[in-house]
């Protein structure tokens, strides 16, 4: 148990590492099941282009919202951009930071799947493969032929058992030339994703600095107010149950004591410093007034220091008059001890 607490404490501290390791899983994953998919195109007029572009584009939307449902920070997101208002405003340039940067590691296996689809040429070929230009590559001098059974022919081009249009255009040629174009289209989307890829990690910081680094501060901040909030309650959980069991047995001691004469035993230690953590919340209704005040009207991002202690404040020896200054040792040694 205490190994699996220890991975899941080193994954909460490096969550950037291992959310950019989830999504190259993700990468991987995703290539791996393309290689593994059996493409079977439908060879069909009306049924090879939505078969083609389903396979093209229906994965890559399905793995781009498994990228957000995989990523911690999306209900963090959902949160933010939900509550209300109240005594804390809420800064639009940090959801949009936040959301571009789960966009972008969702993005990654989406690219994946795309460009080693459009590389490997089938989706293309099955999709398009009634729009070949006969009167360019083949023979479109071939009698007998209506426009209808033209389309209905071309249409078994994915098909090589089945296909029967050898004298009005080659199969071979027909899968050559539509696998180039879906070849050239697959390295000009690559690159298009490189490209774009650079300007938004690259440049961006470039010209926004100082927008960008509050925008990145604050998303950090709004993460770790989570994480503390909820081990906060955890904390504090934890101590209002350790303290219920113990009034609950100490009232079962009182009853065996009436009945039975028998000394009741001290509360341990541990008790006593849960019921320090209550903070002053000991009863149901308060506890739920206090999280309802949090979502509702979360404290403003301002930090009232505590004020110095001054002469009529401070008992016993040490005391020193209200002009005297108070040197600047004494009031490093005040703060780091606050």
């Amino acid at each position: 148990m205490d190994k699996f607490r220890m991975i899941f404490q080193f994954l909460q501290s490096n969550q950037e590492s291992f959310m950019n390791g989830i999504c190259g899983i993700m990468a991987l994953a995703s290539a791996q099941m393309y290689s593994a998919f059996d493409f079977n195109c439908p060879c069909l007029p009306h049924y090879n282009l939505a078969y083609g572009l389903g396979i093209l584009l229906v994965p890559p939307f399905i793995l781009f919202l498994l990228g957000f449902v995989l990523n911690n920070n999306v209900s963090m997101l959902a949160e933010e951009w939900r509550r209300p208002r109240g005594q804390r405003g809420k800064d639009p340039s940090v959801l949009r930071y936040m959301f571009c940067s789960m966009a972008q590691r969702a993005m990654i296996a989406p690219v994946v799947w795309v460009s080693m689809t459009l590389l490997d040429g089938k989706c293309i070929t099955c999709a398009f493969c009634t729009s070949v230009p006969v009167k360019t590559l083949g023979n479109a001098s071939h009698a007998g032929l209506s426009q209808g059974e033209i389309k209905r022919v071309l249409a078994r081009i994915p098909c090589k058992e089945i296909y029967d249009g050898q004298e009005l255009i080659a199969n071979e040629v027909a899968v050559r030339y539509l696998r180039c174009i879906s070849q050239a289209l697959g390295w000009c989307f690559v690159l298009l994703m490189t490209t774009l890829a650079f300007l938004v990690r690259s440049l961006r910081p470039c010209f926004t600095q100082a927008a960008f680094l509050k925008s990145r501060y604050w998303s950090h901040y709004i993460d770790i107010e989570r994480k503390l909030f909820d081990e906060m309650c955890a904390e504090h959980a934890r101590s209002f149950a350790k303290v219920c069991i113990q009034q609950f047995f100490e009232g079962m001691s009182t009853d065996l004591v009436a009945t039975r004469c028998h000394p009741p035993r001290k509360a341990p230690a541990d008790v006593g410093e849960a019921a320090e953590k209550l903070l002053g919340i000991t009863d149901q209704a308060t506890m739920n007034t206090a999280l309802k005040s949090w979502h509702k009207c979360k404290p403003p991002l301002h930090l009232h220091p505590p004020a110095i202690p001054r002469s009529n404040g401070w008992a016993g020896e040490g005391q020193r008059p209200a002009h005297t200054p108070v040197p600047r040792r004494e009031m490093a040694a005040y703060y780091s001890r606050v």
